[in-house]
């Protein structure tokens, strides 16, 4: 049925099926009773899916009543520019009509939940804080709860689950890129994560939310899981996946990611200032219709061998380093870097001159706190 060229992405990596990972939408039967004489409204994009059939389409298929669709960041079809304006619309194959969370407004309005009874979540995630599809699960769990409409997550594995690290966000740095007191690296799926925004009042009133969380089976830390639909345009395969949490910094600096290239987020480099030995040059594609340093030639660092996972500040100190020594100014975006890193620390720390080490030192007993408040995985 809809978005079956979308389909084509799975020949871009293993399936869930290679580890044997039950995802909570393998467990639809399990909440269609509930489903049976409700208008359901579903947060879905084009990772909404189980071997290739749209949960949209399964749930049609189950002769549920989905009146609604809301779409996140990069649009329904997941190829939207970051940062992209999306206007609403409908989808062509079934006629549901579509209310974009990532438009004109990023919580769905009373009127688009008129004549909702229940509500679905089922995105996948990367595990970052500032990947904004958290940030739109935040917002409708927050509607869902002053509307009381009950909201069912339908829980996927989180890519980067075996990493907690970096900064815990700090009130004041907020923002639809961190909206929560979380590091960059939380080590939650998305389930868990619902789980803690009820359960620390992140949202008001928290108390009234009926959550449900539909598991994963034969899922933990040691489960390696490569996506088989890229979440975005500009993370095409694991290894950006893997990058992400890293190379994201350099997007309040004068570096390119990538972006308009083959490879986004599998390399960083700039026009005047050598970062490497990689020589590409960014154009307009799908996903970056105006990259930065658009048709200039790029010195560019290789990460697409890189066995770097987790976050790595190595490159952001040494290109800050490069830069300074140059003369070219490096924190070109100094606020919007700040709200990436959920404080103003890590780039003070750069440019006081600190070591990757002696940054990282100073939020470790922030991931001990931490820690300690999240709900542990075998709670879900």
């Amino acid at each position: 049925m809809f978005m079956r060229v979308l389909f084509l992405f799975l020949c871009l990596a293993v399936s869930f099926q290679a580890v044997s990972l039950t995802l909570g939408i393998q467990k639809l039967d399990s909440i269609v009773p509930d489903l049976k004489d409700k208008r359901v409204g579903v947060v879905v994009n084009h990772t909404s899916q189980y071997q290739g059939v749209h949960l949209v389409d399964s749930l049609l298929a189950k002769n549920i009543k989905v009146v609604r669709i809301f779409s996140p960041e990069h649009g329904f079809r997941g190829d939207q520019d970051a940062g992209a304006s999306i206007a609403n619309g409908q989808d062509t194959q079934t006629g549901v009509a579509i209310f974009s969370l990532y438009g004109k407004t990023k919580k769905p309005t009373p009127e688009s939940l008129a004549n909702i009874d229940m509500l679905i979540f089922d995105i996948q995630d990367v595990g970052v804080r500032f990947y904004t599809y958290i940030s739109t699960m935040h917002y409708v769990m927050e509607a869902a709860a002053e509307h009381g409409i009950p909201l069912i997550v339908l829980d996927r594995p989180n890519p980067n689950l075996a990493f907690v690290d970096g900064p815990v966000l700090e009130p004041e740095f907020r923002s639809f890129v961190g909206m929560h007191p979380i590091p960059v690296l939380h080590g939650m799926t998305v389930g868990e994560l619902a789980k803690m925004i009820k359960g620390e009042g992140w949202i008001a009133p928290a108390e009234k939310l009926q959550l449900t969380v539909v598991p994963m089976s034969d899922y933990n830390e040691s489960v390696r899981v490569s996506l088989p639909i890229p979440p975005s345009p500009n993370l095409p395969n694991d290894q950006a996946v893997q990058l992400y949490p890293s190379l994201c910094f350099f997007e309040g600096t004068a570096v390119s990611v990538g972006r308009g290239t083959s490879w986004p987020f599998q390399l960083y480099g700039h026009n005047k200032v050598a970062l490497g030995k990689f020589n590409i040059t960014p154009h307009p594609n799908n996903g970056a219709s105006n990259p930065k340093l658009n048709g200039q030639l790029l010195y560019a660092s290789d990460l697409r061998q890189s066995n770097v996972h987790g976050l790595s500040l190595e490159w952001l100190v040494s290109s800050y380093s490069k830069f300074a020594a140059a003369n070219e100014p490096f924190f070109t975006a100094a606020s919007f870097f700040d709200k990436l890193a959920g404080t103003d620390k890590l780039r003070l720390g750069i440019l006081a001159g600190k070591s990757s080490e002696q940054i990282k030192k100073d939020w470790q007993d922030d991931l001990l706190a931490f820690r300690t408040r999240r709900f542990p995985l075998s709670n879900l």
